[in-house]
């Protein structure tokens, strides 16, 4: 298998379908470029394996099979995979190409966050985990620079099934060091070599929250191994010691997901995410100190052994107290023997016949009492073996259905006492009251022992947001903070509200709803657009009832015009485009021309008659009437005086 050659694979076509563009990141494993599907014409993120891994076959195969693994997990959470291959010798994986940046960028430049926010994030990143969990998945190297964030606030996680190959392949010892996972979020159990579950991707989380609300990894020292070591011996911290003003019973989220018992902690994503709701809605409410959330969150204290180490990574076994006792019981007998006297003592006589009856007789009476001590220590022995065995366990009482108060008057009863292992919502189970115990009803405990039980969180509903009149992307987070989803969005007209702000839900605020239920949007596009009809050359009311019946305004000017008949529109503005209901229209209607009163001019003199009638805006010609005599007065007008006549019409004069 050939090592990932960094510039040299850039401009290289895989499989003849995967066009190398440029390289994105690089980590301990493999390198991740950016590239072109050139079959579907989209772009891709491919990430090759380096050599030290992809060259054994055994990892190549183990490998296939997790890609696999992880294609056939759909969610919109997890960065999808596309395909796997292998093109002479250098194995790759083609995966969804997320553009954005990653949760280490954010928390580089942005942290600490605040609670809200932090838990946001959390609450996407445990829904995608939870999705695997469910289908049998285990991350195993959760961190934030496998938490990518997408340009539009989407969070996806990347490199599931990876680690898993790489463990599966690779000698975990103490002489070896080699550990798979980033070590400032490895669990205690993978320190110590105990296997993991979907409870070491908790721990991770929990450790990701911690580092979300204070800027800082919760263990940090020199080296790896330190660190390692600190996982192992010591609590992540309460985030509130860093910064404080953080509720306690956040702090008590993080400790619960950290537990470095792994038995305390949620027993899976989806768990804990139902938990960080909670944490949320009691953030989301102002509530800075609940005591009961606290006690609900806060580990169940339980036997931690803590490891005795000569190193950090070898662990050694001891027995225990009861084990050591046998143990030495059972090498004292193996050297306790009868030993028979040796050497010259007087000889012994031979006994008579009353010695011989005599002891015939004390062996009787020996064999009486060895009869009566065989009993009693055979009565001792089952007394003993009765109260060290069945003796010692206590018949669990039913108290599934009672509430947990019932429940510890119950167990309590019986010389026993309840310990909430789980609380998880229930649709049928009410509030506070017992789902299930461990060991169930009819088995047995300890006398004084705990019977564990999974309380009831009641219905799991979430009360709608009141959403109407914000910006979509605010409307949206805050759904999302009230632990709920909605669907796209529908756009409509709305002259209400401005482009991009939620006109209405689906379900009423305050509402409560189950937590699938999806609520639909309806987000304004603006005030709708009006074609302006054209009503030039109209009648007036023909014009004002066609901008009418467009919901439009009508302004009405009126002008004289000589060419447009009186009473019809000569324009209009504006004269065509769209406008919004309700909006003025400007159209001017003519009045038709103008006419003016002629005076009476005649028997003026020439020059004063034309004056008089030039001044009102007529044009004045003249000629000489029959009678002419060269006086040079008016004798007759052709517009008889007092008569209306077009402005600027021609008024002929004769002349004496």
């Amino acid at each position: 298998m050939s090592v990932d050659g960094g510039a040299s694979m850039i401009g290289r076509m895989l499989d003849g379908r995967y066009r190398i563009e440029e390289r994105i990141a690089r980590g301990g494993m493999a390198t991740v470029y950016t590239a072109v599907d050139t079959r579907l014409d989209r772009q891709v993120a491919v990430k090759v394996m380096h050599e030290g891994l992809g060259a054994d076959q055994d990892f190549a195969d183990r490998f296939v099979r997790e890609a696999r693994a992880s294609a056939r997990l759909n969610h919109p959470g997890v960065v999808a995979v596309f395909d796997q291959g292998e093109d002479e010798g250098t194995v790759y994986l083609v995966m969804e190409y997320v553009a954005g940046a990653t949760l280490r960028d954010v928390i580089r430049k942005e942290a600490p966050l605040t609670p809200a926010r932090a838990l946001a994030v959390m609450e996407q990143v445990l829904q995608a985990l939870g999705a695997a969990h469910q289908a049998g998945l285990v991350h195993r190297d959760v961190k934030p620079e496998n938490v990518l964030i997408a340009p539009t606030g989407q969070i996806k996680v990347a490199d599931f099934g990876l680690a898993r190959a790489v463990t599966s392949t690779t000698a975990v010892t103490a002489t070896a060091g080699v550990l798979i996972g980033t070590i400032s979020y490895v669990a205690p159990e993978l320190v110590l070599h105990q296997g993991t579950d979907a409870r070491s991707d908790v721990y991770a989380c929990g450790v990701l929250l911690f580092e979300l609300l204070t800027g800082r990894k919760p263990h940090e020292a020199e080296n790896p191994i330190q660190v390692a070591y600190k996982h192992v011996h010591e609590d992540v911290p309460a985030p509130s010691s860093f910064q404080p003003g953080i509720p306690h019973y956040l702090d008590a989220l993080v400790a619960r997901a950290t537990a470095r018992d792994r038995d305390l902690r949620p027993t899976d994503a989806k768990l804990m995410l139902q938990q960080t709701r909670r944490v949320a809605i009691a953030l989301g409410q102002g509530i800075t100190d609940d005591p009961d959330l606290v006690a609900d969150l806060s580990p169940t204290t339980s036997i931690w052994t803590e490891p005795t180490v000569a190193e950090p990574w070898d662990i050694l076994v001891f027995e225990d107290q009861d084990q050591q006792a046998t143990n030495q019981a059972a090498r004292r007998a193996e050297h306790t023997a009868v030993t028979p006297v040796a050497g010259g003592g007087p000889p012994v006589p031979r006994p008579g016949p009353s010695t011989a009856q005599s002891r015939s007789a004390i062996r009787s009476r020996r064999g009486a009492v060895l009869l009566v001590l065989v009993l009693l220590l055979a009565v001792v022995a089952a007394l003993a073996g009765w109260q060290l065995g069945v003796g010692r366990y206590t018949d669990v009482p039913e108290v599934s259905g009672l509430s947990l108060t019932e429940a510890d008057a119950m167990a309590a009863a019986a010389g026993l006492s309840v310990t909430v292992a789980d609380e998880r919502f229930d649709e049928a189970v009410p509030l506070d009251h017992v789902i299930s115990s461990s060991p169930e009803a009819g088995g047995s405990v300890l006398e004084g022992g705990s019977i564990e039980v999974a309380v009831s969180l009641g219905k799991e509903r979430y009360r709608v947001p009141d959403v109407v009149g914000l910006p979509l992307p605010e409307a949206e987070a805050k759904i999302r903070d009230a632990g709920l989803t909605s669907t796209e969005p529908v756009d409509k007209f709305n002259r209400r509200y401005d482009a991009g702000v939620v006109t209405d839900i689906s379900i009423a605020s305050g509402s409560m709803v189950k937590p699938d239920v999806q609520l639909e949007l309806e987000v304004s596009k603006g005030r709708l657009p009006i074609d302006v009809p054209d009503t030039s050359g109209r009648a007036r009311a023909a014009a004002e009832r066609l901008l009418d019946e467009a919901r439009l305004v009508a302004v009405v000017d009126e002008v004289y015009d000589d060419a447009v008949p009186s009473g019809r529109v000569i324009s209009q503005e504006p004269d065509g485009g769209t406008a919004f209901k309700g909006d003025q229209i400007m159209i001017v209607v003519s009045l038709g021309p103008e006419v003016v009163e002629v005076p009476e001019v005649i028997a003026a003199g020439v020059d004063a008659a034309t004056d008089e009638l030039e001044m009102l805006g007529f044009v004045v010609e003249t000629h000489h009437s029959d009678q002419y005599l060269g006086l040079g007065y008016v004798l007759e007008q052709s517009v008889s005086p007092g008569d209306a006549a077009p402005y600027g019409s021609v008024i002929v004069l004769s002349l004496i």
